[in-house]
């Protein structure tokens, strides 16, 4: 498959061939509906904890002796029916959602949704992708002049996914709406899909291909 590819102005150059083994599978959306439970799940953070009687602080004395008081026997007021008491059957942060799945399915799933991006028109390839000084504003004019210049990108979220660690691209993209920005080696189905664009430069083909391909 050809793409067309921009230079980061914009500017139309020539074509670029994408590898079919990546940007040419056929969809299969129930394999795609599983892997994102899975990275889903797995990002989940367990939050919510509720003390057991074993917990709570206090309780170590009997409040009062067994027999002879008249009232109902108790053994310590860490008891989940006492005020202050531990919580019976509460959200604990040993709860564990963790899914695994095969490493060829989240493979396989993530070439699916690469190549749903190249045939829906919403993979933007550019000759390069670099910027002298992290600058919000900078990048910013040139999104804006990427939506005027390139017929298939307009208003909506975007992943752009760089070849390597750069900072300078990173930190402008930190405090712009809707623009995420990871390595290519680290994509994900997710991600893919919570964006509507993956912005690209060439090389990033390249590392995708050695690093999921291969």
């Amino acid at each position: 498959m050809l793409i067309k590819t921009y230079d980061q102005t914009g500017k139309e150059l020539a074509q670029t061939r994408l590898p079919a083994e990546i940007f040419g599978v056929a969809m299969n959306k129930d394999l795609v509906h599983q892997i994102v439970l899975s990275q889903a799940a797995n990002r989940r953070q367990v939050s919510a904890h509720a003390k057991g009687r074993g917990e709570v602080s206090g309780g170590g004395k009997k409040p009062w002796r067994q027999k002879g008081t008249g009232r109902a026997r108790h053994g310590s007021t860490r008891s989940p029916i006492w005020r202050h008491g531990g919580v019976a059957l509460g959200p604990t942060k040993e709860r564990n959602f963790k899914q695994k799945v095969n490493k060829k399915m989240q493979r396989k799933a993530m070439f699916m949704v690469l190549s749903q991006k190249a045939k829906s028109n919403l993979l933007i390839i550019f000759d390069e992708l670099k910027l002298e000084t992290p600058k919000t504003k900078l990048l910013a004019g040139l999104i804006e002049n990427w939506k005027l210049k390139i017929e298939n990108f307009k208003d909506g979220s975007c992943l752009v996914a760089l070849p390597t660690m750069d900072k300078n691209i990173i930190l402008s993209t930190r405090n712009l709406p809707k623009i995420k920005t990871v390595q290519a080696k680290d994509l994900n189905v997710l991600d893919l899909l919570n964006s509507k664009y993956l912005l690209m430069p060439k090389d990033s083909i390249k590392v995708v291909q050695e690093t999921f391909a291969k």
